[in-house]
């Protein structure tokens, strides 16, 4: 399938893209760019010294409006929702009855509404499982036609802040409303590199205007596809359909830090969500996971790619490689894996079987480059 195949859809930047030389790929049912002319170890290191521009249309906007939206939300996340003060945002995890993730995402809490994003290739499906569960408690209303930009990079906030004053008063992960040139938009200062950064809903008739004033200061360039995986990977964080699915439960990918205390064991709105016995039996180690996900390190300069089968000392296979590549910015090969639970300690040496050769790779801490967020 071409990216120009007309079963794809094009998102409001489409032309833009075009314009700029971009190679366009099928993705989540988009023809997105993967890449401009610069390339991709450019695009990655671009974003890490100044800001990159990404588009992210293809994810999936809805508002969960009314008294009850917040409960209703909570109902199906292992995540504080009542709690969450206005224009503060968090990341979630819907799950299925057996605590396996049907997709992570973004919320913020609007005050009049909570504001979701959700990942392009699950937006449908989310969307039918939020409302079958829950539309009679709270008002569901997708806005799947909203644009959604991504400014990310040290120099965003300098950036963006020539055209939306006030942004630099935001700080991770909160959000605020702002208007330019006669549209309505909601920032957040958030992202999915590691940097600081935002992201920008906004009007489809708005985008491509936006977009444009954006790549007209000096900071900003534009990034595809493949340098946000590259960013993504190397901050630790999963990538949807490669570290975490339906099969996947919170504790196995190491997203405890997702779940607050007060939905934990012996909180005070514990449990309440689908499959809540066992993640919180995992969580609270009365029946610890199998398995976990892991970073690792190659000792050689062989990049270890998805797929690839893990063996300990004796030649067992004892996980799978989820997400990897050589890291721009790491400057060695990074990886991403599952892993049996007893060999997921910091330091155990375990060995890729790439192209039946076995590459040594080393468990290690993520991320594998400090995150960069702006805390205030």
């Amino acid at each position: 399938m071409s990216a120009t195949d007309a079963s794809l859809q094009h998102t409001p930047l489409h032309a833009l893209h075009l314009e700029l030389g971009a190679r366009m790929v099928p993705f989540a049912g988009y023809a997105m760019p993967v890449q401009y002319p610069a390339g991709l170890m450019a695009e990655h290191h671009h974003t890490r010294s100044a800001a990159g521009l990404f588009d992210v249309s293809h994810m999936g906007q809805l508002t969960l409006s009314g008294p009850d939206a917040a409960a209703a939300f909570e109902s199906l996340m292992p995540v504080d929702v009542i709690g969450l003060g206005e224009n503060r945002q968090r990341y979630g995890l819907l799950l299925n009855d057996a605590g396996g993730i049907i997709d992570d995402l973004m919320f913020v809490n609007r005050g009049d509404e909570l504001f979701v994003v959700v990942n392009g290739a699950c937006k449908h499906g989310d969307l039918a499982h939020i409302a079958l569960r829950i539309d009679n408690r709270c008002t569901v209303t997708a806005q799947f036609d909203r644009a959604l930009l991504a400014l990310q990079g040290p120099q965003a906030v300098t950036a963006l802040a020539r055209l939306l004053p006030g942004v630099g008063q935001l700080v991770f992960m909160t959000g605020m409303a702002a208007r330019w040139n006669g549209a309505d938009l909601y920032v957040t200062r958030s992202g999915y590199t590691g940097e600081d950064g935002f992201e920008i809903s906004l009007p489809a008739e708005s985008a491509d205007a936006f977009a444009r004033a954006l790549l007209a200061q000096p900071e900003v360039k534009p990034v595809g596809l493949g340098a946000r995986n590259s960013l993504r990977l190397e901050a630790g964080l999963c990538l949807y359909g490669n570290d975490i699915d339906t099969t996947t439960t919170p504790a196995e990918a190491a997203l405890n830090w997702a779940i607050q205390k007060v939905r934990r064991t012996g909180g005070a709105r514990a449990g309440g969500f689908p499959g809540a016995g066992h993640v919180l039996a995992q969580l609270d180690g009365t029946s610890p996971p199998a398995r976990k996900r892991v970073g690792l390190v190659a000792l050689e300069r062989v990049p270890v790619r998805e797929h690839v089968v893990l063996q300990d000392a004796a030649g067992q296979p004892v996980g799978e490689v989820t997400s990897g590549l050589l890291g721009p910015t790491a400057d060695k090969p990074v990886a991403m894996g599952y892993v049996r639970a007893d060999l997921a300690a910091t330091g155990t040496r375990l060995n890729a079987i790439v192209r039946g050769k076995a590459v040594p790779m080393d468990v290690c801490a993520l991320p594998f480059v400090p995150n960069r967020y702006h805390r205030g």
